[in-house]
């Protein structure tokens, strides 16, 4: 596999150790984000997804984006995945938590599935996360191909990520275009900033796009792909060819496909498309030929476009250029791959690596908070909290108690609400109430999170703290459920 670089505007690399990491984060505004897609054709997960994932490389991500195409759908796995995490996204907590990664979003339809994670240490920084979806199967009424979408701002930076299944088939590139036209012009959400996904200062497109290689014969295609000549074939990717005719692929940006195309293998082997299939009146259909459908682009937003006089629409691109200038997002694609190890799917999973150097608008939370004295199921509990910066407050937030590692925003052991249980409160500091009956008997190293329901994320994490054993239980006959001392150590590293 070849690594690529290709920057939009020049960038600096992480560190490669977490203190270097760190300082790397605060002086030079460097992160690192992590996307994968892959067309799953319904498998279940893998056991092991290092090297989807990179678990072992020093450089660890900041953020990892995991979009997935064709994931089970079937009635009763569906209504089970309604309810309980799919094993995609199980898989992938349960990968990824012990390393200090939460899951912040994720959104599914039928088969389309987008997921979020973050290091801990960004939780409280990555603010208004929104999702959404488009159907553009059978005339819009199924969801089977479509776009699902998750929307954030990072440290005040807004992204657009867009997971995207398009029509198959060779003949229809163009129906491909006209889908994302549709599903972008649809898409909508309720920030007053970028209630588009142009409005985006850095959007990402990408998925099962399946633009297929045009005009090549099979032999031809598979001698490039044999001998390692991926270039002699870029002139007739479809993609490639589309963008020069079509504006709204003239935005986006990809890293060179200095890699095999991922479509279509035998299931379990990395051979291409051997088998003849048998069609609808009983005759034997051509093998497929392979074909770059999986792909990675992005869009950093231009400047604004010039106009002819001082309206509204030329006062506020002004506004958003100045506060672009005052705080630049600067975006290098450091790797663009397939990963051929994996076998478990007609498709090839595709993993883009990205730095994004950026300055940040905030670096404070908007709330500080911590347990009130200690903590244990005998008595009932204490947590003082205090806004750092002016939010929008509403009757819905709450704080929760969670046990440290854990795995997304939902994986509390439980919750309070900020305004029912509020005790008492003066202009600095909040006081809310927590009933003994909901803290674990067992005791645990935990942390608490204040959620905002109109920021529709966490805003405020506090140190980790312990909450004792009950000596009720204990002398019941309970025992203590101990958590690691390193992983304790690793969670307020991170804080």
């Amino acid at each position: 596999m070849s690594t690529t670089e290709r920057f939009t505007e020049p960038g600096e690399e992480m560190t490669e150790e977490q203190k270097e990491e760190q300082k790397g984060s605060h002086e030079e505004g460097s992160h690192r984000l992590h996307m994968v897609t892959w067309n799953v054709a319904t498998a279940d997960p893998p056991e092991d997804f290092t090297l989807l994932l990179h678990l072992n490389s020093p450089k660890r991500p900041d953020l990892y984006v995991i979009g997935l195409q064709e994931v089970s759908s079937r009635p009763l796995r569906f209504v089970s995945d309604s309810v309980f995490d799919d094993p995609w996204s199980k898989r992938l907590m349960d990968t990824l938590s012990p390393r200090r990664y939460v899951k912040l979003s994720s959104i599914r339809m039928q088969g389309l599935l987008l997921l979020v994670f973050s290091k801990l240490k960004h939780v409280p920084f990555i603010r208004d996360i929104q999702t959404t979806y488009t159907r553009t199967g059978f005339f819009g009424y199924w969801g089977n191909k479509g776009g699902v979408s998750a929307r954030l701002s990072f440290y005040g930076h807004m992204l657009c990520f867009l997971n995207c299944h398009l029509a198959a088939h060779m003949d229809f590139a163009s129906q491909r275009v006209d889908e994302l036209e549709y599903i972008v012009g649809a898409q909508t959400f309720h920030c007053q900033k970028a209630p588009k996904i142009e409005d985006h200062r850095l959007m990402f497109w990408f998925g099962d796009l399946n633009f297929r290689i045009q005009d090549h014969g099979m032999h031809f295609v598979r001698s490039c792909i044999k001998d390692q000549n991926y270039d002699l074939l870029w002139s007739k990717d479809q993609l490639t060819m589309m963008k020069n005719r079509e504006q709204i692929l003239q935005q986006f940006d990809e890293g060179p496909l200095d890699f095999p195309p991922t479509y279509k293998f035998d299931l379990k082997s990395d051979t291409y498309d051997s088998r003849f299939y048998r069609t609808w009146f009983g005759f034997t259909g051509k093998k497929r030929k392979p074909a770059w459908t999986d792909r990675i682009l992005w869009r950093l937003r231009s400047k604004a476009p010039p106009s002819d006089g001082p309206g509204e629409e030329e006062k506020k691109w002004s506004a958003e250029e100045e506060e672009e200038e005052e705080y630049p997002l600067r975006i290098r694609q450091d790797l663009y791959t397939s990963r051929m190890e994996y076998d478990i799917s007609d498709h090839k999973p595709v993993v883009g690596v990205f730095t994004l150097q950026l300055r940040k608008k905030y670096d404070a939370p908007l709330v500080s908070l911590q347990p009130e004295g200690d903590w244990s199921a005998d008595m009932d509990a204490m947590v003082l909290y205090r806004p750092l910066q002016p939010f929008a407050s509403s009757a819905w937030d709450w704080i929760g108690l969670y046990k440290v590692g854990f795995c997304s925003v939902s994986d509390y052991i439980t919750y309070t609400w900020v305004k029912d249980d509020q005790v008492a409160s003066n202009e600095e500091v909040t006081r809310v109430y927590v009933s003994k009956e909901e803290i674990p008997v067992r005791g645990a190293q935990c942390v608490l999170c204040y959620y905002s329901n109109t920021l529709h994320s966490i805003i405020g994490v506090s140190e980790a703290f312990k909450v004792h054993e009950s000596k009720v239980a204990a002398e019941e006959g309970f025992f203590h459920e101990k958590i690691g001392a390193l992983e304790l150590a690793t969670f307020r590293e991170d804080l």
